[in-house]
Parts: C-alpha cells; sequence; structure tokens
C-alpha cells in the first residue's frame, strides 16, 4: 500500500509539474528568446528557425514554404520542464538547423514576469482553449490551415533524439 502511494506521488507531481499553477524552479534569460514578429517572417528571406508569436503568420509561412507549424505552448520564465525543453533542443543547432528546413516555430507563451500586450495574452490564451492545452510545454505540429496533425511535449534525449521523434510524428500522418 505504502508504493501505491509513493507511486501516485510521483505521478502527480510529473503531471501537475507545469500546470498553469506551477511554480518557477529558474527563470530563463528573456534576452535569449529568439522571437521575430510579422513583418520580419514575411519578408524576402523568410527564416523559419526563427520562433514567431503571431498565428497568423505562422500559418501564412507555412502555406508560402508548404511547411508544418510546430506550436510551443510554454511558460518560458517558470515551467522547468519548458526551460529544460528549450535548453536541450530549441536552442541547439541540431534542431535549428532542421528547423529551418522542415518547419514554421511558433512560440505561444504564458510567462509569469515577461512582459506581454493585452492583445498577444487574449490571443495565446485562445489558442490555449482552442487546442485544449493542459499543461506546458504542449507542442502541437498543425499544418497550414492550423489542423492539428500531431500531439506531444518534453521528450528525454537532445536535440537529435527530438528531431527523430518531430519526423516520426510527422510520417505518421502522412
Amino acid at each position: 500500500m505504502k508504493w501505491i502511494l509513493i507511486i501516485i506521488l510521483i505521478t502527480s507531481v510529473a503531471i501537475l509539474g507545469c500546470s498553469p499553477s506551477g511554480k518557477a524552479e529558474q527563470a530563463p534569460d528573456p534576452k535569449a528568446a529568439n522571437d521575430m514578429d510579422f513583418d520580419e517572417a514575411m519578408g524576402s528571406d523568410i527564416d523559419t528557425s526563427k520562433w514567431v508569436t503571431n498565428y497568423e503568420a505562422a500559418l501564412e509561412t507555412a502555406k508560402k514554404t508548404d511547411r508544418p507549424v510546430l506550436v510551443n505552448f510554454t511558460g518560458s520564465d517558470w515551467c522547468s520542464w519548458c526551460i529544460k525543453l528549450h535548453k536541450e533542443v530549441f536552442s541547439q543547432d541540431e534542431f535549428i538547423a532542421y528547423a529551418k528546413e522542415n518547419l514554421v516555430l511558433l512560440k505561444l507563451d504564458f510567462p509569469r514576469s515577461i512582459p506581454q500586450t493585452a492583445e498577444e495574452k487574449s490571443a495565446n490564451a485562445k489558442l490555449s482553449n482552442q487546442y485544449g492545452v493542459q499543461g506546458y510545454p504542449t507542442i502541437l505540429l498543425i499544418n497550414s490551415e492550423g489542423k492539428e496533425i500531431a500531439r506531444t511535449g518534453y521528450q528525454p534525449g537532445g536535440a537529435s533524439a527530438y528531431v527523430e521523434h518531430i519526423k516520426s510524428l510527422l510520417a505518421a500522418k502522412k
């Protein structure tokens, strides 16, 4: 009986670790964010290795490049698993190179201490509700119409393993 309680406790902590009411363990450097706005994304040299924060811009870029959108629902300054995913995967050269050739990156952030406009907060909350996000990080692969292709989250193993994971999710839906 004692072991069952321990397993339930560990499972609960793992599941609820990055729920919206979770506390930050460490905050990343906001200057390290790799965001760009719609005007930059739609410039003559579309750099899909950069994160956009505008849903419509991401869908438009996906249409122009014929690529899926990787949507990162994150609590970038408080969610320990989100911070870990960024450090181990999204900031690594191997993932960046893969994304530049194969994905459009959309970051929908729910920070606690990084300022956002009311419009951005509202748009992100609407999309979180639309896609049924329950916790962070939630990673979606969507097509250029916004239809969900696959859903995942943090995966151990670093950038190489994550790239293979994304490839397998995309291959399974073809």
